[in-house]
């Protein structure tokens, strides 16, 4: 059993050291400007593979219904941006509300640099995971108390209220008011130059995986540990698992916790990719795209939360864009195509997946279980 999972753990590890390697020579042979919506789509899918297997650890693992998701992005995000924003740049970003509450940046603590840069934004992205993680902690005193759809709406109550507040001027010299946050370390400032400002390595969407992956892989152990399998019992029958031994309000908050933990990273990152932070941007429509995810991936399955975060994110950016646009064929206008139709279209196809897959992509099945099945099967 042991080599067996030790097997699988190094099947995983090579096959996921193969893909950041494709990843850093596709960014670096493939031209940036000719193909800026593919490796868009490919750091979005990232963050937001992150952000939907936190999710599915509640919503999926736990059978906790939980629609917060946005609002712990945004604390994340904000989190993130203030604590990074680079000191001599802070008067341009902060220019309605007389100067910053916050005069440090993380990266410039660490002497700056290269390692100032890696230093300060792991430590910041983990600080606004931090930030999350506490906020969901004193929430979910009163709200864990909730179940179904009664959670579900105090959740998604939270997500507005925190969006509000973070956009009240008197919090201005904090977090800007209602005004962007900008100017803060991005996933392109891990691009290698050099003495002359020229690109040589391109690193940015490599950051993006790098960081993204490290995140599910520790929620996958989390997963597969006593606390995972507790977490499951709860999903499965709360009374059995009472009875078992398992302290229901621990472990229900415990889990909200570390979902929103993840979500906290998962905005940090929002924000690199973005390469902004605003309140605006945290809506429940994100937390809606977010959910739609891991209920196309399969309810329980990190693997397909991550392959329906590529899909949903490359069709809906990439993939159909050319559905906006005006096309003419022979002096005659193409009916229909107009701004606005792509997502028309991409609504129709999730219909249509949701149709014919009832319980998501990959069910409540991982990748290395399909891949043993199918071994299995050729050996008869």
């Amino acid at each position: 059993m042991k080599k067996t999972v030790n097997k699988s753990a190094w099947a995983g590890l090579l096959c996921a050291a193969a893909l950041l390697a494709l990843v850093v020579i596709l960014e670096n042979v493939l031209d940036p400007n000719k193909n800026i919506m593919v490796f868009a789509a490919l750091k979005k899918g990232a963050v937001y593979a992150l952000v939907a297997v936190s999710m599915n650890l509640l919503n999926g693992f736990t059978g906790l219904f939980s629609l917060g998701q946005a609002g712990f992005m945004l604390l994340g995000a904000y989190t993130y941006a203030i604590l990074t924003i680079p000191v001599s740049q802070r008067e341009a970003v902060y220019y309605i509300y007389n100067g910053s509450a916050v005069n440090f940046s993380l990266p410039e603590l660490f002497g700056g640099g290269a390692f100032g840069l890696v230093l300060g934004v792991v430590l910041a992205l983990l600080l606004g995971g931090c930030v999350a993680a506490a906020v969901a902690w004193l929430i979910g005193l009163p709200v864990l108390r909730l179940k179904s759809d009664y959670l579900a709406i105090a959740t998604l109550g939270f997500g507005e209220i925190i969006r509000a507040v973070f956009q009240w001027d008197k919090l201005g010299p904090v977090t800007n008011g209602a005004n962007a946050l900008k100017n803060f370390p991005t996933f392109s400032s891990f691009n290698i130059t050099n003495g002359s400002g020229e690109t040589v390595l391109r690193l940015s969407t490599f950051t993006a995986f790098l960081l993204a992956g490290i995140c599910i892989a520790v929620i996958v152990l989390l997963i597969n540990s006593t606390y995972g399998r507790a977490f499951k019992a709860i999903r499965d029958d709360e009374v059995a698992a009472e009875a078992m031994g398992i302290n229901l309000s621990k472990h229900k908050r415990l889990a909200f916790v570390i979902s929103s933990f993840f979500a906290g990273v998962g905005g940090g990152m929002f924000a690199m990719f973005a390469n902004q932070a605003q309140a605006k941007t945290f809506t429940t429509a994100m937390t809606y795209e977010i959910l739609l995810i891991v209920v196309i991936g399969g309810i329980g399955s990190v693997s397909g939360s991550c392959i329906a975060a590529f899909l949903y994110v490359a069709a809906s950016e990439w993939w159909l864009r050319f559905l906006d646009a005006e096309t003419f064929i022979g002096g005659f206008k193409v009916p229909l195509l107009r701004n606005g139709f792509r997502m028309v279209v991409f609504s129709v196809v999730i219909m249509i997946v949701v149709l014919f897959f009832r319980r998501g992509i990959m069910g409540d099945k991982e990748l290395p279980d399909l891949l043993k099945k199918r071994r299995k099967e050729g050996a008869k």
